[in-house]
C-alpha cells in the first residue's frame, strides 16, 4: 500500500478542530499571528498527541486582520524575527504537550508569497532553525531550503484550482477555491496517485471542512493508499517522509 499525508489548518479559531483531529494525520497549527492564540494552541497540541497528529507550525504574516491572506513587503530582520517568534511559541506549548513540531508550512499570503519570492523564503527559513518544510512544488522556497540542506516535502491541494503555471489560482477570482466533497476527494485520490506529493491540504475554514476531509480520507483508503504523516516528532519515535 502506498503511504499519503493528509494536512489541515487547525487553530484558527473558525472550524471544527476535534473533528479534523480525528481524521487528519498533519495538524497546520496557526500560531497567533494570523489566528488562534496560547490556549488554542495548547488545545490543539494535546489532541493532536493523544491521535498521533503530527504538529506544524502555520506561521504566517503578523495581519489578523486579513487572516494572513494580505501580502506585505517586510524587512528580511522582521519577518525572519516574526518566524522565529512563532514557531518558537508553539515549540514551547507543543513541548508542554509531550510533542515537538514536525515541520514548518507558511499561511496565506506568505505561503504564496514564497514560491517566488527569494528574500522572504530565506527569511522565512532562518526563522525557524532546520524544521522540515512544506511548501508548494517548483517554489523558490523549495529550492532555497533543499540547498541549504533542509528536509523538503511536496504539498497538493486538491480543494483548490492551479494555474498553468503550477501555482495556486489567486482566491480573488472565481473558481479558485473548489466546495464540493466529491469533487475534492476525486482530485486528492488523482494527485496522490501521481506520486508527486507527500502530502494533501484540505483547507479548514469552510463549514462542510470536516464532512469534506472524512470524504477525502475514505476515497483515499478505497484506493490502497494508507494516511500517515509525512513527518513526525516526538519523544518517542522519529518517522519518515511518507
Amino acid at each position: 500500500m502506498r503511504a499519503i499525508d493528509l494536512n489541515a489548518d487547525l487553530g484558527e479559531g473558525v472550524t471544527d478542530d476535534a473533528g479534523l483531529l480525528e481524521v487528519v494525520t498533519s495538524a497546520n497549527v496557526a500560531c497567533g499571528y494570523h489566528a488562534g492564540d496560547a490556549v488554542i494552541m495548547h488545545a490543539v497540541c494535546e489532541q493532536a498527541v493523544r491521535r498521533g497528529v503530527a504538529i506544524g507550525a502555520q506561521v504566517s504574516y503578523l495581519d489578523r486582520e486579513n487572516f494572513g491572506r494580505v501580502a506585505l513587503d517586510l524587512a528580511f530582520d522582521t519577518l525572519r524575527d516574526q518566524v522565529a517568534d512563532q514557531v518558537g511559541l508553539l515549540s514551547q506549548i507543543a513541548t508542554s504537550a509531550g510533542a515537538e513540531v514536525a515541520y514548518l508550512k507558511p499561511h496565506g499570503a506568505l505561503y504564496n508569497r514564497v514560491v517566488h519570492d527569494e528574500l522572504q523564503a530565506r527569511a522565512v527559513l532562518e526563522g525557524s532553525a532546520d524544521l522540515p518544510v512544506l511548501g508548494l512544488p517548483g517554489s523558490v522556497f523549495l529550492r532555497v531550503a533543499a540547498d541549504g540542506g533542509r528536509a523538503v516535502h511536496l504539498e497538493g491541494f486538491p480543494d483548490r484550482a492551479y494555474t498553468p503555471s503550477g501555482t495556486l489560482v489567486p482566491r480573488s477570482e472565481p473558481g479558485a477555491v473548489l466546495d464540493d466533497p466529491e469533487i475534492i476527494a476525486g482530485r486528492a485520490v488523482e494527485m496522490a496517485r501521481a506520486g508527486i506529493v507527500a502530502s494533501l491540504c484540505v483547507h479548514g475554514d469552510s463549514p462542510s471542512a470536516v464532512a469534506t476531509v472524512v470524504q477525502v480520507r475514505r476515497q483515499l483508503e478505497a484506493a490502497d493508499f494508507v494516511l500517515r504523516p509525512f513527518a513526525f516528532a516526538g519523544p518517542a519515535e522519529s518517522r519518515g517522509s511518507a
